[in-house]
């Protein structure tokens, strides 16, 4: 099988990559082929402009470049894997804007459904799971993610795993790290 791995976090030492790095050896281990989608290492522009607006009308518009490139590299993988922190109790803005733009009509709904059989969306959760379900965030971003999403762009195999107290964690490395690298006094 072959999984688009799109992640989001602006730093290339967060958890989020190094997350991404560990899921990626995976894949590898277990036979897999992968390509990497990093939004931010890749510039991409989640800003919707005219030119990718979606058209009712014209189920075959021609989207911009960046979108056809993107909409070719998730035709050209059985699976997608999100691997992101949760803001807000949602995505980032970068992989929300690159949903708005590439999961476009005529290419994820409408005519044409998103063509993968899976959808797998790794939460970077910075509470305890006690604290992110004591208000049912947890059931908000699963209906949010696995129907208003990927079951109404025709992908029925989608499931949210949250990974919680991941700020707590994360510190904890940064503390052991500096405690190697930083002066005694």
């Amino acid at each position: 099988m072959k999984i688009l791995v799109v992640v989001a976090h602006p730093r290339t030492d967060s958890l989020t990559t190094s997350m991404m790095k560990r899921f990626t050896e995976g894949l590898g281990e277990a036979g897999h082929q992968f390509e990497i989608a990093d939004l931010y290492v890749d510039g991409f522009n989640p800003v919707l402009y005219p030119e990718d607006e979606p058209d009712w009308c014209n189920p075959d518009k021609k989207y911009s470049n960046e979108v056809l490139h993107e909409m070719e590299r998730i035709r050209s993988s059985d699976a997608i894997a999100f691997i992101f922190p949760v803001w807000w109790y949602s995505v980032p803005a970068i992989m929300k804007g690159y949903i708005d733009r590439v999961w476009n009509y005529g290419f994820a709904y409408g005519p044409a459904k998103l063509p993968v059989q899976k959808i797998r969306w790794i939460a970077l959760v910075g509470e305890t799971q006690s604290q992110f379900e004591k208000r049912s965030y947890h059931v908000m971003m699963e209906q949010h993610l696995n129907v208003g999403l990927a079951q109404y762009t025709g992908v029925n195999d989608s499931t949210v795993h949250f990974m919680y107290n991941t700020y707590g964690k994360f510190n904890e490395n940064v503390q052991n790290q500096r405690k190697h690298t930083m002066p005694p006094y």
